[in-house]
């Protein structure tokens, strides 16, 4: 049997899993979902399209936003109040973490494993990585080596630096026109920090708290010459539009999104530092423990749904998480076309080469992860954090 033949008859299997082990529904439901990575822009169009072909399901998807870091604190408010309205979370590894820690997320395997693929199998191997470390309380939904990158405006910058001291060299040259986000809100401004262990030669790379000394003390170097942290991506992006900055962290996906959006000016450029290590990335779907019982079962048909793959050719999106798709399989000409657009005008030729010559690692686990988040909130960000 083809490996093609082999997930279509494994998914109609799981399918029909789904189906006996939870039983007819009795009326559709409104399903409550929550979005603090920025995911919407990526899946909704696939949500979207699971109401349509289940309508006896789903009545209506109600769409709202928060970041990370406030998410948390949201759930357990709720959960000790005994009224839980959010019913399914978009969420990158920063708020996976923080509710992990809190026990917030419902346990969906191994309870649930027979309504879902051998997920090994199923997984790009980063994206299988990034699965194992959910311990059974989320799905990878759309995944990518993501980096540390550095993005530049070429008009103001002839020489982008290529290795941690170059950049800092740079830095304090230039005072104030370096700048990386917040960790605990920024895909690229964990991504950077959680590189530098690699490049910088640190002890354990995994532990932040006993295993970098280096990049502890890089980064707090870095801060004399840093003005503030933006406390998200995005206003990054637009301080770099502005001419406010001349290089930010960034990722692919955040190199790619934001000059298709018009945030960016086209022509920015981006820069690798010499033989580094790629940090994957993920946005993940999450279920919140307390949600009624006639919403989970209609929540878990969702995920598998999700996980497909003419649902995942929706995650090549407008590059925001390039390459995008989690599972193995998905290619580029089974987007819609106007991803297919995207990614021809605004990729970049040179990723295919970073992402095949570098080595690509895991993020922190969720322990490690908000241990991190922590420290650098209190060591590094505490006085110049833009709120």
């Amino acid at each position: 049997m083809s490996y093609e033949r082999w997930k279509s008859s494994l998914f109609a299997a799981s399918a029909l899993l789904v189906s006996t082990t939870i039983g007819a529904m009795a009326e559709p439901v409104v399903i409550n979902v929550i979005d603090v990575a920025g995911d919407l822009q990526i899946s909704q169009p696939a949500l979207e399209k699971f109401q349509a072909e289940h309508p006896d399901l789903v009545s209506k998807f109600v769409f709202t936003q928060a970041t990370a870091p406030e998410l948390a604190g949201k759930l357990k408010a709720q959960q000790d109040a005994g009224r839980v309205d959010i019913d399914f979370v978009l969420t990158g590894n920063d708020a996976l973490a923080a509710g992990m820690e809190q026990g917030l997320w419902l346990e969906i395997l191994p309870k649930y494993a027979d309504m879902f693929p051998d997920l090994k199998k199923l997984y790009l191997p980063g994206a299988y990585q990034m699965q194992e470390m959910t311990r059974g309380q989320a799905f990878v939904l759309d995944w990518y080596p993501s980096g540390p990158l550095l993005e530049y405006a070429p008009d103001r910058v002839k020489d982008v630096p290529d290795t941690p001291e170059k950049l800092m060299a740079y830095c304090k040259a230039n005072p104030g026109k370096f700048m990386y986000a917040r960790p605990a809100n920024s895909g690229p401004g964990r991504t950077f920090v959680m590189g530098l262990p690699y490049l910088l030669g640190d002890k354990d790379p995994m532990d932040p708290v006993k295993g970098w000394d280096k990049t502890w003390a890089y980064l707090k170097e870095l801060d004399g010459c840093i003005e503030y942290y933006t406390s998200g991506t995005t206003a990054s992006m637009k301080e770099l539009a502005n001419g406010t900055r001349d290089i930010i962290a960034t990722t692919t996906g955040w190199d790619i999104n934001p000059r298709y959006l018009g945030i960016v000016p086209e022509e920015y450029k981006v820069g690798a530092f010499k033989n580094f290590h790629w940090v994957g990335d993920a946005n993940l779907m999450a279920i919140p423990k307390g949600v009624p019982e006639e919403k989970l079962k209609v929540v878990l048909q969702l995920m598998a749904y999700l996980l497909k793959p003419e649902q995942q050719a929706f995650m090549f999106d407008h590059g925001y998480m390039y390459p995008g798709p989690s599972i193995k399989g998905v290619t580029l000409d089974m987007a819609p076309k106007e991803s297919q657009e995207t990614i021809e005008k605004y990729g970049r030729p040179e990723y295919a080469s970073l992402i095949a010559d570098n080595p690509t690692e895991p993020p922190l686990d969720a322990k490690e992860l908000v241990e991190m988040f922590d420290k650098w909130d209190r060591e590094i960000g505490a006085a110049k954090m833009q709120k």
